[in-house]
């Protein structure tokens, strides 16, 4: 479980193709202090296992439905990633309870500066609209931010200098393929919602055939 505040930004630098997926190296420094094998790092978002530890890189191993749900598929050498490792008992939940389990991808369709801040703009696809809600928090590559308002299937992000700063949306073009996980209370909510709706409508038909 994650919190969505990235602790660093590390790099791609090398990705191994493989039948079953993926095995790709990112150099860091920070989140190394205290990791060891087998610990789970969120990069992008995407929840991993560390399975080698170098003096300045970890490497992951990524399965092919990861890389179908996420923009992995894209991963490019030198490519900045966001990186946070999982949260301990004792950690400050600062962010939202990120799962690093990622739904989906979106598109980038706007940057515009706006002083000290920025605002983006992100396309994501329609069938998601009913877990998406204005001031409801979302997670994009991996980034606990907060959503301003939404137009059909269209994200407004107003991002903070800090965020800015510190993760790789400073990175982010126009056109970029982004990471998306939904808040999973949203999708607990939409779950329980569709299976009363379900009931409902078993009883009515039962009713109406009695």
């Amino acid at each position: 479980m994650f919190t969505g505040l990235i602790e660093e930004v590390g790099k791609i630098s090398a990705i191994n193709k493989k039948n079953d997926g993926l095995k790709i190296k990112v150099e860091c420094n920070k989140i190394l202090d205290d990791i060891k094998l087998g610990d789970s790092v969120a990069v992008n978002g995407v929840c991993l296992t560390v399975v080698n530890i170098d003096k300045n890189s970890l490497d992951f191993e990524v399965s092919n439905e990861t890389i179908k749900r996420s923009n992995f598929k894209f991963l490019k050498i030198n490519e900045y990633v966001n990186l946070e490792r999982a949260m301990t008992p004792s950690s400050r939940l600062g962010g939202h309870i990120v799962q690093g389990h990622v739904d989906t991808t979106g598109e980038i369709t706007s940057i515009t500066n706006l002083g000290q801040h920025t605002n983006i703009k992100i396309r994501f696809p329609s069938e998601y609209d009913y877990l998406v809600i204005e001031k409801g928090s979302i997670a994009i590559d991996g980034i606990s931010l907060t959503i301003n308002y939404i137009n059909e299937n269209v994200i407004d992000l107003n991002i903070i200098p800090h965020t800015w700063e510190n993760t790789n949306l400073k990175y982010r073009k126009v056109g970029d393929i982004v990471n998306i996980e939904f808040d999973i209370l949203g999708k607990y909510v939409a779950k329980m919602l569709n299976l009363n709706k379900q009931k409902e409508d078993k009883l009515k038909n039962l009713l109406e055939n009695w």
